[in-house]
């Protein structure tokens, strides 16, 4: 397998980016990804019980349509809390592109990052899809993924590949995410776009696994969004033999994960304020679920966030988070090993001598950048 960390689009896509006014500053705020042969999809979304329309749309086109052909994502506004209107304003988006395109609205997904309770500005929308669709290139990746930041200091992007038979197969992604990340589908946006052929039920069990040991397992600052959206297209342009299961879905899942992780940790190297990158392992306990409640108890533990951040040795603060994640453990039982603080990257490491089952979870520190940054959001 090999690996960069740029983004280069697999066979048979094309994107673009543009600024089509949503936002003050006239940065671009409107990517559109496309695949000219119908592509399967599935994708994993928030689990906050407030979701943005464009989802609600998305997850309608999802169960309604076999191929899918683009993925449209606007930024600068999230278009959630918007009421019937935000959902018609994202079935728009989907119409508006399926007819420039002339292909089915159902095979358009919809997605959208920023302020939420704000009205979708669809006429600036609609004006921009024909240049957005003329700007479609095999190297428009490059504006897609600065067209879907907010607050994001650099875009995280990567790309893998393998060999499935005697084809070479690509799986490219995408992300964007600063703040307001939380487990459970991290607060973020993800496109990630391969040219393998693959059984659309398999590709759904190898995103869940990705998905599940990494962006579920990164955490700055415990707030999870309404917009939440991992989601991959396959459109089987390598013209390997399509997975089913044995050893290739094992390679490609293997390669998606290492996708998914990438990405999941430059969310957390570009956290809002942050100056530290943390690593918690968490060992000996007696189930993977343990572990990462654990871990994520120390990641969100507001103490021990601004205690790294001030370079302070303060083990109480740990022992303190483990205590009131719900685990029943003796003093005894505990052991603490952390890293020096000086420097940018963080290791902790914590025994729970209960089991042999493990779980690593990265964060950040809690910063007053982080403050400023989200007291002036609006």
């Amino acid at each position: 397998m090999k690996k960069i960390l740029k983004a280069i689009l697999p066979a048979g896509f094309k994107a673009s980016g543009i600024a089509c006014g949503l936002k003050k500053s006239g940065k671009p705020d409107l990517a559109l990804l496309y695949s000219k042969v119908p592509a399967v999809s599935c994708a994993k979304f928030t689990s906050n019980s407030i979701i943005a329309a464009p989802l609600v749309v998305s997850k309608k086109h999802l169960e309604s349509a076999k191929g899918f052909h683009a993925v449209i994502v606007n930024s600068g506004n999230a278009n959630c809390f918007t009421g019937k209107a935000g959902i018609k304003d994202a079935s728009l988006t989907a119409e508006y592109l399926a007819k420039e395109l002339n292909i089915p609205k159902d095979s358009v997904l919809v997605n959208s990052t920023g302020i939420i309770g704000k009205r979708l500005n669809i006429v600036k929308i609609k004006q921009s899809i024909p240049g957005l669709v003329s700007g479609l290139s095999a190297q428009g990746i490059h504006k897609a993924k600065r067209a879907i930041m907010t607050t994001d200091t650099f875009a995280k992007e990567i790309s893998v590949s393998l060999k499935i038979g005697s084809k070479t197969i690509h799986i490219c992604g995408i992300a964007k995410g600063a703040g307001m990340i939380a487990p459970d589908m991290a607060t973020m946006l993800c496109f990630l776009m391969t040219d393998v052929s693959i059984n659309r039920s398999v590709l759904k069990k190898a995103l869940d696994t990705a998905v599940t040991k990494s962006f579920n397992c990164i955490s700055v600052d415990g707030c999870m969004s309404t917009n939440d959206t991992v989601l991959i297209l396959a459109n089987g342009a390598a013209g390997n033999k399509t997975i089913r299961g044995g050893k290739y879905l094992k390679e490609f899942s293997k390669a998606l994960g290492v996708v998914c992780m990438e990405l999941a940790k430059m969310v957390i190297l570009d956290a809002e304020g942050a100056t530290k990158f943390i690593k918690i392992d968490v060992a000996g306990a007696k189930d993977w679920h343990q572990a990462r409640k654990v871990a994520l108890a120390i990641a969100n533990s507001v103490l021990f966030k601004t205690a790294v951040f001030g370079e302070n040795p303060n083990f109480g603060r740990i022992a303190a988070a483990v205590g009131a994640s719900g685990l029943r453990i003796k003093e005894d039982q505990l052991k603490i090993r952390l890293g020096p603080l000086k420097e940018k990257h963080v290791d902790l490491r914590v025994s729970l001598s209960l089991g042999k089952a493990k779980c690593r979870v990265f964060t950040s520190d809690l910063t007053p950048g982080y403050i400023k940054i989200n007291a002036a959001y609006n």
